[in-house]
């Protein structure tokens, strides 16, 4: 266990230069000049702008840019934007609101697809299978934005349940209708992957053993069953989990939620490098994490899988 641990952390280590260089390249090689934007229709001083180059490495080759960047990460500084903000102070500020966002929304997502899924193949081919798969397919149909705006007219404008927006309050109770909506929205194909899995499952010799051992079923389903067939759930909830960590821009941008999304949107647009590349790298490492855990995970699940080396 302990080498395949350090296998895949010295794993990252190629994930992580290949991924910033790249990632590096792109917002390099877009086109205008950043600096310059930040003055909008203003005309520049262009000694200032040479100064600003010059204090950004902006006038170097792209790989004396790169060099200047990767050594400050290693030292746990991700610069200065454009905007003279330190990246550290906006990594801290933003994470930690997504990161609350998508874990309240995988946790729903799960809720929802084991709960419903294991029911759906317990009851194969029944009222309640038939039905569960129907809404899943809906969920599947409506984009996530249509989604919000409905959670948001119905839940929080009618019903008053929850607030329409997030804004600066955005503590875990602040979070709970845009997790709603994030969770409704992937729970589907997690249902229909725990529905097959368990319905696999069902069919396995162990299980017909386990019956004809006298186990009553209260004990079967979760033991023998439903512990079996987490590994594909578990796999595309942390697929989910990365996903949510990136690309919650929609949802962010519909309930005013100052996180991930919405930053990185506008650093885009801004060609704000810096701030692009640090996010990106905090979450290539960040990604490669989860899912060594998850990989550790399918040891819990099923005891026939082993780490050798």
């Amino acid at each position: 266990m302990g080498y395949y641990i350090l296998r895949r952390l010295l794993q990252v280590i190629p994930v992580f230069f290949g991924a910033t260089l790249l990632i590096y390249f792109m917002v390099f090689a877009m086109p205008g000049d950043p600096i310059l934007a930040l003055f909008g229709d203003r005309t520049p001083n262009p000694a200032l702008l040479e100064q600003i180059r010059d204090q950004y490495h902006l006038n170097d080759p792209f790989i004396v840019q790169y060099f200047y960047y990767i050594t400050g990460v290693l030292q746990g500084d991700f610069g200065i934007s454009f905007s003279g903000q330190p990246v550290n102070d906006i990594l801290v500020r933003a994470i930690p609101i997504t990161l609350r966002l998508a874990v309240m929304a995988i946790a729903i997502e799960l809720a929802l697809a084991i709960i419903i899924g294991t029911l759906s193949a317990l009851r194969k081919g029944g009222v309640f299978d038939n039905v569960s798969l129907v809404i899943a397919l809906l969920f599947v149909a409506v984009p996530v934005f249509v989604l919000a705006f409905i959670a948001q007219y119905f839940l929080a404008i009618q019903f008053g349940w929850f607030r329409a927006t997030v804004g600066g309050q955005n503590d875990w109770g602040d979070l709970w209708l845009p997790a709603l909506v994030l969770g409704f929205s992937l729970y589907a194909t997690s249902m229909r992957l725990t529905r097959a899995s368990v319905i696999d499952t069902l069919n396995q010799d162990w299980v017909r053993t386990a019956y004809s051992k006298g186990l009553p079923r209260r004990r079967v389903i979760p033991v023998h069953v439903l512990r079996n067939s987490l590994i594909p759930v578990i796999t595309n909830s942390a697929t989910n989990f990365g996903v949510l960590m990136v690309g919650a821009t929609v949802t962010e941008g519909i309930f005013n939620i100052p996180g991930v999304g919405g930053t990185l949107y506008q650093a885009t647009i801004r060609q704000e490098g810096p701030t692009v590349v640090s996010f990106v790298t905090v979450f290539v490492v960040f990604y490669v994490l989860i899912n060594l855990v998850v990989d550790l995970l399918y040891g819990l699940l099923d005891p026939r899988i082993r780490y050798a080396k």
